[in-house]
């Protein structure tokens, strides 16, 4: 039996229902898993879909989708209640859930009170959910995520960073790792060259290293960011643990070599995505890249990324 993987489509008037189309028609996709689609059916047809292809939960929006791809109270009503049904699902039956992206003002027009899938996810399925990156050998942990640069001192307590790390390890051994090296990054320049300028390397970031020590995991740090890419790039670290958002995708998707999948660690079932948004501008015209898409379709599917994508 092939393992069922539960798709939602995103916001129909982006690209998710493109992306997932053309997933779906993947050779290797059919091959390794049988998917289950949750999202509002009309923009999934425009995209090509067909029965054919995988099993559809629709999702219809009470008021009508409007005529151009922006934000939009329909977008957020479906996208909403295909994840928050895809959840539901994921929980009751263990099943892995792909994601099609969002859009946070959709969201908000609906009314919804959380700013983003993980949030969402967190309230329903694993508060302690890390969020975190795979490009190939490529790997980075998320100690913050979306939250203004302005408050990542007040964010980034030993605590925090500590459960991220813990998580992270735990993920690394999940994907076969047996003992994670782990680089952990300084929050300032040159890890603030001895407190010369920013406390945080000393006072914070230090101690949680150390404490992680006592957890019996390897971790070096905390280590300029700038320098440490290519130290895992080159293989010397099985994965970089990253103090805020763009710490991570930044280096990430400048040294990715390969499609990055975005999984959710630590929740109560296997949560991936791709990494790219809704991209309104390019929607329905037939050009979106899926090869983000259909890798977290087959890492949910498998487990790990595949060599090559058919």
């Amino acid at each position: 039996m092939k393992p069922i993987v539960l798709i939602t489509a995103g916001d129909p008037l982006g690209i998710g229902p493109e992306v997932t189309v053309k997933s779906l028609k993947n050779p290797l996709v059919q091959r390794v898993c049988f998917p289950v689609v949750i999202g509002e059916p009309t923009s999934l047809v425009r995209a090509g879909f067909s029965d054919k292809l995988a099993r559809l939960i629709a999702i219809d929006s009470s008021v009508p989708l409007p005529d151009k791809p922006v934000p939009s109270l329909a977008g957020g009503e479906t996208s909403f209640k295909a994840v928050e049904l895809g959840i539901k699902l994921a929980l009751k039956t263990k099943t892995p859930l792909v994601t099609a992206p969002i859009n946070k003002q959709s969201w908000s027009l609906y009314g919804v009170p959380y700013t983003g899938h993980t949030e969402l996810l967190r309230e329903y399925a694993g508060k302690e959910g890390l969020m975190m990156f795979i490009s190939g050998d490529l790997r980075c942990g998320l100690v913050t995520e979306h939250f203004a640069v302005a408050d990542l001192p007040h964010l980034l307590t030993q605590e925090r960073i500590v459960a991220a790390g813990v998580h992270f390890n735990r993920a690394l051994k999940k994907l076969g790792i047996q003992n994670p090296h782990i680089a952990v990054c300084a929050l300032n320049p040159h890890a603030s060259d001895n407190g010369k300028f920013g406390t945080e390397e000393n006072e914070v970031i230090a101690p949680a290293v150390k404490a992680l020590h006592r957890h019996k995991i390897k971790a070096d740090g905390p280590l300029p960011a700038d320098a440490l890419w290519l130290a895992h790039a080159s293989g010397q670290y099985d994965g970089l643990l990253c103090m805020y958002h763009d710490q991570a995708l930044l280096g990430l998707k400048l040294a990715a070599k390969k499609p990055i999948v975005h999984i959710t660690a630590g929740l109560k079932f296997l949560r991936v995505s791709p990494t790219h948004g809704t991209a309104f501008d390019i929607a329905e015209q037939n050009i979106a890249n899926p090869s983000s898409m259909t890798d977290a379709i087959l890492f949910a599917a498998t487990r790990h990324l595949p060599p090559q994508i058919f």
